[in-house]
């Protein structure tokens, strides 16, 4: 069966709570009740995109 995908705003909470909070990979997946390996996944596409640093600046 095929994993259900996060909405827009799902995946943007994960990027707040690491990048803007501090919170760790595991610490957002906790909060937001998903595996860490998901929480991962999403943050790892957002450095690869460049968009980290972005992130981070607000």
């Amino acid at each position: 069966m095929p994993t259900e995908r996060l909405s827009i705003d799902h995946i943007r909470e994960v990027l707040r709570l690491h990048y803007s909070v501090g919170m760790s990979q595991r610490a957002v997946a906790r909060s937001l009740g998903l595996a860490q390996g998901t929480a991962s996944k999403y943050l790892n596409r957002t450095r690869l995109a460049g968009l980290a640093v972005a992130a981070r600046a607000g």
